[in-house]
């Protein structure tokens, strides 16, 4: 059996997982992570800058325990960050070593996988999530059904620009993409749609001007990371409104403004890796004045603020660039850009370029940073970008 066969299989079975339970794609990446580096160890050499960055992001995130308001928090999850960092490395070292014949089998199974796991998201939600309400056992609908999908649809996103690199008929490519992009429009994922179509977009435009695109996406990225917080201050001081928003748009601003705040305060150093849900004052509601200032004058979405579920900051800010600086402030955006900076220069297909543009579409506008299916699935992508053609492979771990 091939090194790279436990990550086909994870290839094979992640989407659909994605759709029934996104929070097994954790332990599922890491046992097959780990079984790729057992198998192939004698070839397993991690190694490069991107991987010295990504340590050193993490080391700088251990280091923030001396001064984080939830120092144990810091340290272990930093020290766990730093070690998935070096297993996706070395497990990535493997695949780039692996017989063609072998990738090319990953890039199918992964092709196939992710065709299983969008038919299934499709006939969840046309049945009304009917499919997973019978994973959970539960017999009557749970409207919070209807919210699970986004994950699903995230891993569909950042798949996808690897999928279509598979070594099969132009047609089937053709049609898994379509399929994809349809399904993912179709369902409620806002930021996730957004990431799809960006990522076939990169995609795309990196097969006219490969070397442009990376340089283009890797300025963007880290001036990303480094100017966010500084663009969105100016916004918000500037007499930007949100109550024309929706109010989870509306929520999402307050959350910002609230991490700017905290932000300035610490500006340097930041409140300590994983600090997120601990920054004081993070549980309480907006006060009027706030919702005053940043316009949020409709009497039904002041109400809706004073709900106990709309906390200024609930676990993260939404916001990759001020997660980073709220909680590892200056320095660690610094590195954070410097890693991001990395990685797309040395992304080297169009695959790779629209993945990373997918994933850094999502990163900015959704999850928290430091969620372990999310970290999980980054590694992962890093490891099956290694199985791509070799004159256009990626030297990124």
């Amino acid at each position: 059996m091939a090194p790279t066969h436990p990550l086909a299989l994870l290839l094979l079975v992640m989407p659909a997982a994605s759709v029934l339970q996104f929070r097994a794609i954790a332990p599922l990446a890491i046992a097959a992570l780990v079984a790729v580096v057992v198998m192939g160890w004698r070839v397993a050499r991690p190694g490069g800058p991107v991987l010295w960055a990504a340590l050193a992001l993490a080391g700088w995130g251990a280091l923030s325990a001396t001064w984080a308001v939830d120092p144990k928090r810091a340290l272990t999850e930093s020290l766990l960050l730093g070690a998935f960092f070096a297993l996706g490395a070395a497990a990535a070292s493997v695949i780039s070593r692996a017989e063609a014949s072998a990738r090319h089998t990953l890039l199918r199974w992964l092709a196939f996988g992710l065709a299983g796991g969008v038919l299934l998201a499709a006939l969840d939600h046309a049945t009304g999530n009917a499919v997973r309400a019978a994973v959970r056992g539960l017999r009557e609908h749970d409207i919070t059904l209807s919210f699970g999908l986004k994950p699903a649809i995230t891993v569909f996103a950042v798949l996808l620009p690897i999928a279509i690199a598979a070594p099969m008929a132009g047609w089937m490519r053709a049609v898994l993409a379509l399929a994809s992009v349809a399904v993912a429009l179709w369902l409620p994922a806002e930021t996730a749609k957004i990431a799809i179509i960006v990522g076939v977009a990169a995609y795309g435009i990196a097969w006219v001007l490969p070397r442009a695109t990376r340089v283009v996406l890797a300025a963007g990225l880290a001036l990303a990371i480094l100017a966010m917080p500084a663009l969105l201050g100016a916004a918000l001081t500037s007499g930007a409104t949100a109550g024309f928003l929706p109010f989870s748009a509306a929520h999402r601003v307050v959350i910002w403004d609230f991490a700017m705040a905290r932000i300035g305060e610490r500006p340097l150093l930041g409140w300590g890796f994983e600090s997120s849900r601990a920054i004081p004052g993070g549980k309480a509601n907006a006060t009027p004045a706030t919702l005053d200032r940043l316009g949020v004058t409709d009497p039904g979405q002041r109400a809706r603020f004073a709900l106990p579920n709309a906390e200024s900051l609930p676990l993260h800010p939404h916001n990759a660039p001020l997660q980073l600086r709220l909680e590892m402030g200056i320095v660690g955006s610094v590195l954070a850009a410097l890693l991001v900076a990395l990685l797309a220069l040395r992304a080297g297909t169009p695959s790779s370029i629209g993945a990373l543009a997918a994933a850094a579409v999502v990163g900015s506008l959704s999850y928290g940073l430091w969620q372990g299916w999310w970290i999980a699935l980054l590694l992962v992508l890093i490891a099956a970008t290694r199985a791509l053609p070799a004159e256009g492979r990626e030297d990124i771990a």
